[in-house]
């Protein structure tokens, strides 16, 4: 088999290594505009797929699909003071239309709080109206001033969920299960990613929100990546937009308020969680090709049984790919392959087809057997449930090998700097602590309860604070 295109290995240099998987894996180019990105289709199919999956569980939480504008007037973006400031740097504003300029400017959506904000304000009336449960697949733009292909971009594509209900501990409820039902079972069992569950310091909270939950993934490199947020609004939003519900007491009253998203940065962090020095490793259950089936030479007996097993494989519920492009050399596509983190290859020659069998080849623990052709399509499913579980299991050793329990902000900071995430006691960190370590680049990811799950408040007793650098 011909070599494998050289890619940097992770260990010299991990951010050469993620741009070289984007471009070598074909997942990602630069757009015309400094900040943007063009996805390919590879890159776009793994997004369809999480898109897929977050969809059906985002329904399945009650929330139902609509679209707001783009566009929104620049005076909207001034009713809520906090939302308007942790945003004002990112904003992109729109100062001419139709060759003229336009009477009030407007502010391509950063997120967009504001303008569903309005349309809430119109659409509740009473207490009937509520839960209002909208969520959005849009594109956002925030002008960054550094940006890495998926991870932050000045355009991303995202879900926006935006709630309304009538006390808050429906909207505490109601976030906590976007957090746990939607969001973690995803990226735990779709994306083999071990995350942190917790909540942000109020330095780290998304502006305008009370309380901010969190889900943290360790990468390869030991830094961590932020995954997805659900928070708490309070009424801060339907105070600025006036959003009152007749009670049924006849009171007129506030709603409280949820949002929540995830975006295109799932794509980079199931790169950076997963992949190694060959190329991508995508998880089973995520990948939208699950096997190829791959003819080894250009024989009309090998091409038929290839087409065959690949029908035989879609039946059995397994998403498969024929690869029978036999005018490129079959190294070429067997790297190819590999560099897309396709969990699993079957490779048939005409030796192969003589003996009934073929070579399977799994990306995921590596190495390769070969297995009676009959046998495969009863035998794959099980091989990609053992080969998600793997992923899982070495994303969950990797964290906790790379957690170091401490008691100092100096510790605390010396764990971040070799690499790794620090676990220290709130009560010896607290936000001076926290302040020290942000001069160093460090942040506290989120806060933890002594036993792992989500605290209730900042200062509950025993609360952990997870610290580390991040992307």
């Amino acid at each position: 088999m011909a070599k494998a295109p050289v890619l940097t290995p992770q260990a010299d240099d991990f951010p050469r290594w993620y741009q070289d998987v984007i471009n070598k894996a074909e997942l990602a180019d630069n757009g015309p505009v400094r900040g943007t990105m063009v996805i390919r289709p590879y890159g776009y199919a793994l997004w369809e797929r999480m898109q897929q999956e977050l969809d059906l569980r985002i329904k399945a939480a009650g929330a139902r699909n609509a679209y707001f504008p783009l566009l929104m007037p620049q005076s909207h973006m001034s009713k809520e003071a906090e939302h308007v400031e942790g945003f004002a740097p990112e904003l992109a504003v729109v100062t001419h239309g139709g060759g003229k300029q336009l009477e009030e400017p407007a502010v391509i959506r950063p997120t967009s709080e504001m303008i569903i904000n309005e349309y809430f304000a119109k659409w509740v009336q009473s207490y009937r109206d509520l839960p209002l449960l909208i969520n959005q697949w849009a594109n956002v733009v925030r002008w960054e001033m550094r940006t890495r292909a998926f991870l932050r971009t000045s355009e991303f594509l995202w879900q926006e969920g935006h709630t309304a209900h009538a006390t808050r501990e429906e909207a505490r409820d109601y976030a906590a299960r976007i957090h746990r039902e939607v969001y973690a079972d995803f990226l735990v069992n779709v994306l083999a990613v071990d995350v942190a569950l917790g909540r942000k310091t109020a330095t780290e909270r998304f502006a305008g929100a009370i309380n901010t939950l969190t889900l943290e993934g360790m990468m390869r490199d030991g830094k961590a990546l932020q995954l997805g947020t659900s928070h708490e609004l309070g009424q801060n939003f339907a105070r600025a937009f006036d959003t009152r519900y007749l009670s049924r007491d006849g009171e007129r009253e506030l709603v409280w308020q949820t949002s929540w998203g995830v975006s295109t940065r799932m794509v980079g962090g199931m790169i950076m969680a997963h992949g190694d020095d060959d190329g991508l490793r995508v998880p089973p259950r995520l990948a939208p090709v699950q096997a190829v089936v791959l003819a080894v030479k250009d024989d009309p007996a090998v091409l038929d049984r290839v087409r065959e097993l690949g029908a035989a494989l879609a039946d059995a519920g397994v998403r498969a790919e024929v690869d029978d492009r036999v005018d490129t050399p079959f190294g070429r596509r067997a790297v190819d392959w590999e560099l897309k983190g396709v969990p699993v290859r079957i490779e048939i020659g005409p030796r192969d087809l003589a003996n009934d069998s073929a070579m399977l080849v799994r990306r995921i623990p590596g190495g390769k057997e070969p297995v009676a052709l009959p046998a495969l399509p009863k035998l794959l499913p099980g091989v990609l449930d053992e080969d998600q579980a793997l992923l899982l299991r070495q994303s969950r050793e990797h964290r906790e090998g790379n957690t170091t329990d401490v008691r100092t902000v100096e510790e605390a900071a010396e764990a971040a700097a070799a690499g790794g995430w620090a676990r220290i006691p709130w009560a010896d960190l607290g936000p001076e602590g926290e302040a020290r370590l942000a001069q160093d680049a460090v942040s506290v990811r989120c806060l933890v309860a002594e036993d792992g799950s989500v605290p209730e408040r900042d200062d509950a007793p025993g609360n952990v604070a997870l610290v580390g650098r991040a992307y």
